[in-house]
């Protein structure tokens, strides 16, 4: 199995994706942490990985909230007395945050949602990432999405948290270079979540006609399989993916299967990053003359 005997990390995992992404884990042989802020729906989801699970395979949930860095130490030092070894982390706790235009949304729900998506983030990499030194191996996954791509109007918080996620994973990817250890981000595709329930909720008025009415498609779509996204993360966090790093991969579109016949390219450029466009990227001279 391709995570067989490793101790993976789970951040939001009670539900939805993160939860995908811990049953594929479990199913591939790996020991699993998973934490959300809900600690009965998650040891309800303890309870169901432990039924599909191997004999001596660990399954441990942890309740913490992400945003705070003692909840996150207590994560890992329960992940670490727990697990045989910590080879990897998930970082998939996100929120939406407040809908609507940003000089009229609560900015005090704007900035939690901040302190979820990207502090969390932040917390759980300190934590493991002297870990991952000290052994000379491991392996983050972030997750990202549409918000870093593309603007998200009405979405503020969660587009400007996503965007940042992306460029701390490439910043991380550089410190790391040479270490043993990848950083990588995935865009997991239009995933019919509690996040899209939220937007329909909102209503047009909320979060614009135009997402609002992309929202309602995807509802009556099905929207992308999480299970696409879950066997992305497990590519990431196994030994296959060693060497690429610093990138951000979409589970949908991008051909990740094949990826590290490309390592070396994949090293050397600028592909699967956040970058500036400039006129010259699109057959544009606007050099001065003067």
């Amino acid at each position: 199995m391709k995570l067989s005997g490793r101790g993976i990390v789970i951040t939001g995992a009670n539900r939805g994706l993160g939860q995908a992404i811990a049953q594929a884990c479990v199913l591939e042989g790996a020991h699993v942490v998973i934490c959300a802020r809900d600690g009965k729906l998650l040891e309800e989801t303890r309870s169901e990985l432990a039924a599909n699970a191997s004999p001596g395979q660990r399954i441990v949930a942890q309740q913490a909230d992400v945003s705070q860095r003692d909840d996150v130490c207590r994560l890992f030092e329960t992940a670490v007395n727990s697990l045989p070894s910590l080879d990897g982390v998930v970082n998939n706790a996100g929120v939406y945050g407040p809908k609507g235009i940003l000089e009229e949304v609560d900015i005090d729900a704007w900035c939690s949602a901040i302190e979820i998506n990207l502090f969390g983030v932040v917390h759980v990499c300190r934590s493991v990432l002297p870990i991952f030194r000290r052994q000379g191996h491991g392996k983050i996954v972030n997750l990202s999405g549409g918000g870093a791509t593309a603007p998200l109007p009405r979405i503020s918080a969660y587009a400007a948290s996503k965007a940042a996620v992306v460029r701390l994973t490439e910043t991380l990817a550089e410190e790391t270079r040479g270490t043993g250890i990848d950083v990588n981000a995935i865009a997991p595709g239009a995933l019919n979540t509690r996040l899209l329930d939220e937007v329909l909720n909102e209503g047009p008025e909320r979060v614009g006609v135009e997402f609002y009415a992309r929202a309602v498609k995807q509802k009556e779509q099905g929207g992308t399989s999480m299970t696409v996204g879950a066997e992305l993360c497990v590519f990431l966090l196994s030994p296959a993916s060693n060497g690429i790093t610093g990138k951000l991969i979409s589970a949908v579109w991008d051909p990740w299967c094949d990826l590290a016949s490309h390592a070396d390219e994949l090293a050397r450029t600028d592909i699967y990053t956040l970058r500036r466009i400039v006129p010259a990227d699109r057959g544009l001279n606007w050099e001065s003359t003067a």
